[in-house]
């Protein structure tokens, strides 16, 4: 407990570890800038981040120490305060079967001051990026390409790339592959590649091509190239007509790396692109040159301009592990 106006004082005999509690913990230990340690003083753990719990507040014990078991694994902030004496703030992430130690924590004697150890955007960006990869719509189908954190730092090269090729390789993605052959088949689209199980397999290489292409060209070699972030940034809030008009307009435009909306290069030209890698096979009767391209580039924004509308208006809802920590309409 806190005495008078600041945290009761204890000569310096060496800094108790805390014990440490079964699952994930975070602790330290409490001290002046002289060595004494601090018993009483207030620490507070606050997860940040989708999904994140209440903030959990402990003192210290006459030991100067403190010990929060059972912390979640992602970004945490720790706030250390005590009535007459300076505020410190040190962040940081916790990884999955690991526990914090943040070892020795001064607190200075003055009126205010603030010491900020903050995680990189980078380690942030890695949990973020694995809680997007939990995203499955109804459970089962990925929904990896939205994040729901407004202000989510931008993915890295390394991480565009790891998030197109799970994507392309999920099992859903050589469901849904065999499907649209099968149709194809049904109705005998692109004749070329005939009937039969040859036919078949024709058409499902061809369209598992075109997904695959499309995916790793639009999602991760130009978003790299032009510093783009290729995920839809659910709004969530506003009117209906401002929402809608947001979706839409996301069908052309992204959030840079930099923080700033830009034209979407990166999607756009991915799709050009990904036509005119797929006119090298298609059948020969089926092959348009340009024309065939330009008009699956506009069928293709078209489409984006659908999907992000389902983003912002349904597909949160039907996706059990998307976060519920940010503010808006759900």
């Amino acid at each position: 407990m806190l005495f008078g106006a600041g945290p009761r004082l204890w000569a310096q005999g060496g800094a108790a570890e805390p014990s440490i509690s079964p699952g994930p913990s975070i602790r330290g230990v409490v001290e002046s800038t002289d060595g004494e340690l601090y018993e009483g003083v207030l620490v507070t753990l606050t997860e940040i981040g989708p999904g994140a719990a209440a903030a959990r507040t402990q003192a210290t014990d006459s030991d100067g120490a403190f010990s929060f078991a059972d912390v979640p694994a992602g970004a945490f902030r720790l706030t250390i305060s005590a009535k007459g004496f300076g505020t410190q703030t040190v962040s940081g992430v916790l990884h999955p079967g690991e526990s914090y130690d943040a070892q020795t924590i001064a607190l200075p004697v003055t009126a205010s001051s603030e010491v900020r150890v903050s995680a990189s955007q980078q380690d942030i960006a890695v949990e973020q990026l694995h809680e997007e990869e939990e995203q499955r719509v109804l459970g089962v189908l990925p929904n990896f390409y939205v994040t729901y954190v407004p202000d989510a730092p931008p993915l890295t090269t390394r991480q565009k790339y790891v998030m197109a090729w799970k994507y392309s390789i999920d099992p859903v993605a050589w469901v849904e592959t065999g499907a649209f052959a099968g149709v194809e088949q049904a109705d005998n689209t692109f004749s070329g590649y005939g009937q039969g199980a040859q036919g078949y397999a024709k058409r499902y290489g061809a369209n598992y091509a075109d997904g695959f292409i499309g995916t790793m060209i639009g999602g991760a070699v130009l978003p790299s190239i032009f510093k783009q972030d290729p995920r839809y940034f659910y709004k969530g809030t506003g009117t209906i007509r401002s929402r809608t008009l947001y979706a839409i307009e996301n069908a052309v435009v992204c959030k840079g790396d930099n923080g700033h909306w830009q034209f979407d290069y990166s999607g756009i030209l991915g799709s050009l692109a990904a036509g005119g890698i797929a006119n090298l096979y298609l059948p020969a009767s089926s092959r348009n040159g340009p024309g065939l391209t330009f008009e699956s580039t506009g069928l293709g924004i078209a489409g984006s301009a659908v999907a992000n509308l389902f983003q912002e208006f349904v597909v949160r809802r039907l996706t059990p592990k998307a976060p519920h920590s940010t503010a808006g309409n759900p």
